[in-house]
């Protein structure tokens, strides 16, 4: 069986790393991001990754970065030492978060490798870079899928071993779109070391010159919502932005306090005359809200420090009416 050396950091590459140890592949190596500060306490926790490889025993590698020329240049030659001297066939990478020099090229392709394999969360070539499972939901994109790269130097650039595509539910929002291609992309993972492992190499085919699109990072300040805007554009914005960093509903026009919208639905077009923003009923269907061109059901609301509740529940809770205004 091809030894593996596995690079990446969140749930979505711990399930690729569960299944690949799953089907029998010796995984001699992992490399996951530093511990970082979260939850309210804001202590150190480890990587899904982390956890996942300590919990079978698999060496890890945690640098800063790998760059021999930057900031961390002691922390990058250790880490690159320390990979030069493993016995593997293939570097497997998924949202491992840090960018691969040419010197870890050099060493995943040494002495007749694979190289590094990288599974994405989108159907190449839309959608590359950081955040591909939001900007595909956020764009009301009806498709899209996993795709299986070979590695190089660009942003996601490299030739696609195998793609396979999955369509995006209507009211799907990014959490559950993740979970799928998570499952998704472990499997074809597996696939691909199989053809590896049975044929010695994989074919890839360059990605196609057109279609290209950059899905960049999420930035906190994309979560204010606009009232003013498309219904369907702010139901795709709030389904995209869950679980991070989480759309932000203000309760009064000085913007002193806020609720997170969780999930929302299209509602059907009604002739109203009020403000974007404006509460129209109140129902076991949610909050249904007047924006810039239609309506829109709020399903699941969070105050700050509270927990998430459906938007029924929530509004009578805060003692909500019609024509209220959210800003």
């Amino acid at each position: 069986m091809k030894k593996v050396v596995f690079a990446g950091t969140p749930e979505f590459a711990a399930k690729a790393l569960e299944a690949i140890v799953a089907a029998g592949y010796p995984v001699v190596m992992c490399l996951t991001q530093p511990d970082r500060p979260a939850g309210r306490g804001m202590h150190l926790q480890a990587s899904p990754v982390k956890r996942l490889a300590q919990d079978l025993n698999i060496p890890v590698l945690q640098p800063t970065s790998l760059k021999v020329n930057g900031k961390y240049s002691e922390e990058a030659q250790a880490a690159l030492a320390q990979l030069q001297n493993i016995e593997f066939d293939v570097m497997i990478v998924a949202a491992y978060g840090l960018l691969l020099p040419q010197e870890v090229f050099d060493i995943a392709t040494r002495d007749g490798r694979a190289g590094c394999i990288n599974i994405h969360a989108s159907l190449l070539p839309r959608w590359r870079g950081a955040a591909p499972i939001q900007r595909a939901i956020e764009a009301g994109d009806t498709e899209t899928g996993i795709a299986i790269m070979q590695m190089d130097l660009g942003l996601d650039t490299g030739p696609v071993i195998c793609q396979e595509s999955l369509s995006i539910g209507a009211d799907e929002t990014a959490l559950d779109l993740h979970d799928r291609l998570a499952e998704q992309g472990a499997r074809l993972i597996v696939q691909v070391l199989h053809r590896l492992n049975e044929e010695g190499a994989v074919s890839a085919i360059p990605q196609a010159e057109l279609g290209v699109t950059y899905a960049a990072k999420i930035q906190k300040d994309e979560a204010q919502i606009e009232w003013a805007l498309n219904a369907k554009v702010l139901h795709k914005k709030i389904s995209a932005f869950n679980p991070f960093p989480g759309a932000v509903a203000y309760l009064d026009e000085e913007k002193n306090s806020f609720i997170k919208v969780w999930r929302s639905s299209l509602a059907d077009p009604q002739k109203q005359n009020s403000d974007p923003g404006t509460i129209l009923e109140i129902n076991d269907q949610g909050v249904l809200l007047q924006t810039g061109e239609g309506c829109l059901y709020l399903k699941e609301l969070q105050k700050p420090g509270g927990k998430r509740q459906d938007a029924s529940t929530f509004a009578l809770q805060q003692s909500w009416c019609v024509g209220q205004r959210l800003f």
